[in-house]
């Protein structure tokens, strides 16, 4: 049976996918998007609480985490924040910045998912959902005009390009698979092994056991991950936001951080009491050194069952100045060694991901096998929270758009 003939076909209908497809369709290109749910955009639509977090202002190659801290640089040069709020503007989307530089739409993420739709929509692309990838193969160049050949449960399609934007393994119910990896290493691509990040921590048995009854507090702190070993390129960055105590660990904003740099076996470090000297009050003259005064200062910066955990947690309290002194101390350096993560059920995203060294920066195109395209999170480029992730999704999906 011959197959259907395009110019370029998309893999994964997220927010990469469809705007690589509409950035090719308008420059005439012929498009087909595919995806196998039976609709577009569905991590869109349940991120950022449902309103998604579509940009962050100060995005820099610095707040993503790569193999190639430079690769993201030439991508995201290419589509600014700026670049993505005028396309929201464009459509009427009312959006308001939340904190540190993320926007957010005023109503629901479905605005989003529209605009991508309409933009696919006038740049003619075709877009079918609810299609099974079978395989993707190169065709004999020598015989016909195109490169590839998609095998799919709606039959045969073949292409000049393959772009590649089918995600990474985080929330499987929402239908992420491993398939891009396995299509890149299918054409001898290589892996940064895949792994959960921006993902709750989970606690070893004795601190389940410790803190874990406090499932719901909350409270700001100063968060980094203690890395180690020779790999690494430079210290990992901290992250002053809010901590919450689940069931398990702990999770909210700054750990969701620090998790995408914390590997197993490490610790992590929170400083409880950032820019704060708790203690300053117990070390003057005539001061009442004892337990109820010391939980009195702490309830000053934490919620007051932290607060009394916290004491009731210290081995021994030494009234001494130098015993106060490495009180104030741990406050700030509060460090766990985690037994893992909740893993890709509940990580926002996932790390790794094919090589960047075999990707050309500028064009997202294989080195290996001309015409094919890695875009958005199947790639080796991990952002922080807040926005960034989704950056980098328009941005390296117009940087394939505009070569395809």
């Amino acid at each position: 049976m011959n197959a259907h003939r395009y110019d370029v076909i998309v893999l994964g209908a997220g927010a990469a996918g469809m705007m690589c497809a509409f950035e090719a369709g308008r420059r005439g290109r012929r498009v087909l998007l595919l995806d196998h749910g039976e609709r577009v955009g569905r991590k869109i639509l349940i991120s950022g609480g449902g309103r998604c977090n579509f940009t962050n202002l100060h995005t820099r190659a610095e707040n993503f985490l790569s193999a190639n801290p430079h690769f993201a640089k030439s991508a995201l040069a290419r589509f600014t924040p700026a670049d993505m709020i005028a396309l929201v503007e464009k459509h009427g989307i009312r959006y308001h910045e939340k904190t540190l530089g993320q926007l957010f739409c005023d109503d629901s993420a479905q605005r989003i998912v529209a605009l991508l739709e309409r933009e696919c929509g006038d740049a003619g692309v075709e877009t079918r959902c609810g299609v099974k990838v079978i395989k993707a193969r190169q065709e004999n160049a020598a015989a016909v005009a195109s490169k590839f050949v998609v095998e799919t449960s709606a039959g045969d399609f073949a292409a000049e390009s393959v772009v590649v934007a089918t995600g990474g393994l985080s929330i499987p119910k929402m239908g992420a698979t491993s398939f891009g990896y396995e299509l890149a290493q299918q054409f001898g691509h290589a892996l940064i092994e895949p792994r959960a990040a921006l993902v709750p921590l989970v606690f070893a048995p004795e601190d389940r056991e410790r803190w874990c009854d406090l499932s719901g507090v909350s409270f700001e702190v100063v968060a980094r991950a203690e890395t180690t070993g020779k790999t690494r390129r430079k210290v990992a960055p901290e992250f002053r936001e809010k901590l919450l105590i689940t069931h398990r660990g702990v999770s909210g904003p700054a750990v969701l951080q620090v998790s995408s740099y914390w590997k197993p076996g490490e610790q992590v470090c929170f400083d409880l009491a950032p820019g704060r000297e708790v203690l300053a009050a117990l070390l003057e003259k005539n001061a009442r050194r004892d337990a109820a005064n010391l939980v009195a200062a702490l309830r000053a910066i934490l919620p007051a069952r932290m607060a009394e955990r916290w004491v009731a947690a210290q081995l021994t309290l030494d009234w001494t100045n130098a015993g106060i002194a490495r009180m104030e101390a741990a406050l700030h350096a509060w460090t766990l060694t985690p037994a893992g993560t909740e893993g890709f059920a509940k990580a926002e995203v996932t790390a790794g991901g094919i090589d960047t060294a075999e990707l050309d920066a500028r064009t997202m195109e294989s080195r290996r096998v001309p015409g094919l395209y890695f875009i958005g999170e199947v790639v080796d480029v991990t952002g922080w929270l807040g926005g960034y992730n989704f950056q980098w999704a328009w941005a390296s999906a117009v940087s394939a758009g505009q070569a395809v």
